[in-house]
């Protein structure tokens, strides 16, 4: 089948199909029964269950050739378009595109806060407290690419609704313009910890982080690790960790771009990555969690992006 088919025209052949073959079947049955001439109650029972039978058959057969429509790439198909959030629940709108956590008293019940995300392989604790992670403080070379500031804003959620959590540990690691990370001894980096660092969270809640748009790797869609640790003394007592995701047009034009072009294209689009398309690790989102964790980034004239991102801890 060619890709230039149109749903109406798959409509319209399964249709055809569909009509030929029971046209088919009718003709078959009156062959075989016709010298059942006193058999009439007989045959109109065969013939009914036949035809049940292939309607059935039918539309079985055709489901594939729906989904093979629906997924049929046009050439001229414009860019993905970033999701809809409208009706989502108002935490959920925070954690990807609002710059402030408002919540009303009748949704505070029913929040679920931010989605968590798996940790990857890739996470290395002890790096440095530092705004700017685009350095390495090994060598003091500065990672290139597109600059992009981060702003995260943190919250934990009371009855009256979201409050800033203050003193909190934030973490963000990523590749770098060609796929690499530090500090992975098969990466052939164990010694570097570029694109790197944690920041403490403000009386705001919010942390700020100068680094590059990142680059792809294989089998993944392009994104930031992050990581929220509280602690009591040197305990532990709150940790979450997630993933940050970006509009798959906005990771097309940057890898058009120096030195990025030189990786090629991102192979992975958001919609082709398993974690992405999963569930939450806390099990509060059942599929397609990535969706809720795509930053809205705007484009400066000097080529350099912003980012914002709320995260509203989990509360049941």
């Amino acid at each position: 089948m060619p890709n230039s088919l149109t749903f109406h025209q798959v409509d319209t052949i399964s249709f055809r199909c569909f009509a030929y073959r029971l046209k088919e079947i009718r003709y078959i049955t009156n062959k075989l029964l016709n010298p059942l001439q006193n058999m009439s109650l007989f045959k109109g029972f065969v013939l009914s269950l036949i035809i049940s039978l292939v309607v059935l058959s039918h539309y079985a057969s055709n489901n594939p050739l729906s989904t093979f429509a629906q997924n049929t790439n046009l050439p001229n198909q414009p860019p993905a378009e970033p999701p809809d959030f409208q009706g989502l629940a108002v935490s959920q709108k925070a954690a990807s595109t609002n710059s402030t956590c408002m919540l009303s008293s009748a949704s505070t019940s029913k929040l679920h806060g931010t989605p968590q995300q798996t940790e990857g392989p890739y996470f290395v604790d002890g790096m440095p407290n530092r705004s700017d992670i685009r350095s390495d403080t090994s060598n003091r070379a500065v990672e290139k690419g597109a600059n992009l500031s981060l702003t995260i804003h943190v919250y934990g959620i009371n009855n009256e609704g979201c409050v800033p959590l203050k003193g909190a540990k934030v973490d963000i690691w990523h590749a770098n313009s060609q796929g690499v990370y530090s500090a992975v001894n098969e990466m052939g980096t164990s010694k570097n910890n570029f694109l790197r660092g944690y920041q403490l969270t403000d009386n705001n809640g919010t942390v700020k982080f100068t680094t590059i748009y990142p680059g792809w790797y294989q089998g993944r869609a392009i994104h930031i690790h992050d990581k929220v640790r509280t602690f009591n003394g040197s305990e532990n007592n709150l940790e979450w960790t997630s993933q940050i995701y970006f509009n798959d047009s906005m990771n097309d034009q940057i890898h058009k771009l120096t030195p990025y072009r030189s990786h090629g294209p991102p192979q992975t689009p958001d919609d082709q990555d398993m974690i992405f398309t999963g569930p939450s690790t806390d099990g509060l989102v059942k599929s397609n969690s990535g969706k809720l964790l795509l930053m809205n980034v705007t484009r400066h004239d000097n080529n350099s992006y912003e980012g914002i991102l709320n995260i509203v801890l989990n509360a049941k």
